[in-house]
């Protein structure tokens, strides 16, 4: 019995490494492209930049809100440029695993924006979304002017004084210098592999745990 039992938790373990093992192997044959959507469909759109561990987890939690119309896999915060996700995870530029969310601001606002980025992963754990450590996995708000800048840090400290977390908030607010969109088939990952173990295990049950708290701000007829 204690042999199945051992047996079963390798297996989970490594079930949960699955994403960086995947992302690895298809990054050599991958070319950048957009995204999902055609660019005159995101015309008259505002951007907004966040990082928050595994980009396929933090995209598919912004693509389930309303008003938001794509959210895009990328990388940000380094200096390399045109950097591909074998420099990134091997720690070469600097960037983290972030996402380029396209909303309409007539329906949803930047703030509510960063109400989801806190309200999807935990903002106390440095350099790092269980299971996934390193910088390139990192809590960031990239912002792209002096407003989004003061709602974001003036959030930041809001809800460090507000006794929801034991631990400091260690969320990085800098400004956007440049976004660099990830490999094609990192793009809606999650929706185009449900099966794939890092995806069941990880990513959709961090999708619902968000989605359990923030009712309100999803999109109807949501496919999880």
């Amino acid at each position: 019995m204690k042999m199945i039992q051992l047996s079963s938790i390798i297996l989970f373990a490594f079930s949960l490494s699955m994403c960086s093992l995947d992302k690895e192997r298809a990054t050599e044959s991958s070319a950048q492209k957009i995204g999902t959507k055609n660019p005159t469909q995101l015309e008259g759109l505002n951007k907004a930049y966040f990082a928050s561990g595994c980009f396929w987890c933090v995209e598919a939690v912004f693509e389930s809100v309303r008003g938001v119309e794509e959210a895009i896999s990328g990388y940000a915060g380094g200096k390399e440029q045109n950097p591909t996700y074998r420099q990134v995870g091997y720690g070469e530029t600097g960037h983290a695993e972030a996402v380029e969310v396209y909303y309409d601001p007539n329906v949803i606002d930047f703030k509510t924006l960063v109400t989801v980025f806190y309200g999807s992963h935990d903002p106390t754990t440095v350099d790092g979304q269980h299971p996934d450590y390193g910088k390139q996995y990192r809590s960031m708000i990239y912002y792209q002017n002096e407003e989004e800048q003061k709602i974001a840090e003036n959030f930041k400290k809001m809800l460090g004084k507000s006794g929801e977390y034991r631990k400091p908030i260690v969320t990085e607010i800098v400004p956007l210098t440049k976004f660099w969109v990830a490999e094609e088939y990192h793009q809606d990952y999650e929706k185009r592999n449900p099966n794939q173990p890092y995806v069941r295990n990880v990513s959709v049950p961090r999708l619902k745990r968000f989605q359990a708290k923030f009712p309100e701000l999803l999109k109807q007829n949501l496919n999880h």
